[in-house]
């Protein structure tokens, strides 16, 4: 079985298929953690964010050992993984990780912008997952105040809206909701409330 999750950034997709990768017991990968990785590599060898090639290059040589880095969660490494996350090189070269990651035996929950779209568009369960940017913003700047990082509400809120623009906008595998995806608003629900409405979908598909 493979579960497809997608969503905007902040939406509580993570979390959501940690929970259901361990309650399913199935295997479970943050693709969004590859273009992390990229980015981060890009910019510690000071490599142009806006080469293709380059982007490309890196991203065809990444190993599993670079996105258990995690310092990749932070906002520094999202930001560079929507920046790389727009060139095709990047894209085709991660896109036979990803499915050969789901197609193994006994299948695996992968979260991330196109999974149900463009990486496993015949996944079993397709789930959107996905809130306010308003909602996302708070949630993002609460998180940060927490660890001690004194951030500005409305300067993430407008970063999120620049990333969610840019994940919408790309040309190659923009983020847009599988027309067979049932979409999960989180904006007023808790963590709970997500999984247990997630975990009826997904028992309804297995029959």
């Amino acid at each position: 079985m493979i579960i497809a999750i997608d969503g905007p950034a902040g939406a509580g997709k993570g979390t959501l298929a940690l929970r259901l990768a361990a309650h399913y017991g199935l295997p479970y990968l943050d693709t969004g953690l590859l273009y992390r990785a990229v980015g981060r590599l890009m910019a510690e060898r000071g490599l142009d964010l806006d080469d293709s090639v380059a982007a490309g290059a890196v991203a065809e040589a990444l190993d599993p050992s670079h996105i258990v880095d995690g310092d990749l969660r932070g906002r520094e490494a999202g930001e560079l993984a929507s920046r790389v996350a727009v060139h095709p090189e990047v894209r085709a070269a991660l896109i036979a990780f990803q499915r050969d990651f789901a197609r193994r035996p006994p299948g695996a929950v992968l979260d991330g912008r196109d999974i149900g779209t463009a990486i496993c568009p015949d996944a079993e369960v397709k789930l959107f997952v996905t809130a306010s940017p308003e909602v996302r913003a708070r949630r993002r700047t609460d998180e940060l105040n927490a660890k001690g990082r004194h951030v500005d509400y409305e300067r993430i809120l407008e970063e999120i809206r620049e990333r969610d623009e840019r994940d919408a906008g790309r040309a190659s595998a923009p983020l847009r909701q599988a027309e067979d995806a049932v979409r999960i608003d989180t904006s007023a629900l808790d963590i709970d409330g997500v999984f247990d409405l997630a975990r009826a979908v997904i028992d309804a598909k297995r029959g």
